[in-house]
């Protein structure tokens, strides 16, 4: 598929682009992880749910999965900054190796957030992976595993949506 849904704009990574990086990712944290960490992979619902199907596939040691919503979108194109936590994980996180795995980091804010609640639960550790992540993001520390570097610009499909739309989309669209 090579032309934009209508509405969706131009294509910024193909499906194959992200089905290369996501096995690559897969192999980089099945590199870091053994069957001792007891590793928890907790994916931030809903922008985050394709991508983690695919990544928790591609990851090749055992793992546990859990979710949790935060939105700070709403139906707009820009982040309101005051990130809410909608649903948190019933997972314990108490010594834990703990993987984040997030669809897009843009402004920061929710990530930071979320990091800052999860790091009171006592992980063994705590690290993130990005499906996305735009530069003027200002999160400390950065994302150890970043699938692309974004354009700034508002990007839908592969499970990042404007307003419950474009989900569907095998690839990511600037919309």
């Amino acid at each position: 598929m090579t032309e934009a849904v209508q509405g969706a704009g131009r294509i910024v990574f193909q499906a194959h682009e992200l089905r290369d990086r996501v096995l690559a990712l897969g192999r980089e944290i099945s590199d870091a992880y053994g069957p001792e960490d007891r590793l928890l992979v907790l994916g931030v619902l809903k922008g985050s749910f394709v991508f983690m199907a695919d990544l928790v596939r591609a990851i090749d040691v055992p793992l546990q999965v859990d979710f949790l919503i935060a939105s700070s979108y709403g139906d707009e194109q820009v982040s309101s900054g005051d990130p809410k936590l909608l649903y948190d994980p019933g997972s314990s996180l108490q010594g834990r190796a703990v993987l984040l795995v997030e669809d897009i980091v843009d402004s920061g804010s929710t990530l930071r957030t979320l990091l800052s609640t999860l790091r009171e639960r006592r992980p063994a550790s705590l690290e993130v992976c990005v499906l996305l992540h735009k530069s003027a993001a200002g999160v400390e520390p950065p994302p150890r595993w970043v699938g692309f570097d974004a354009p700034n610009e508002f990007l839908v499909g592969y499970g990042l949506d404007h307003a419950e739309d474009f989900r569907q989309l095998p690839y990511i669209a600037s919309l």
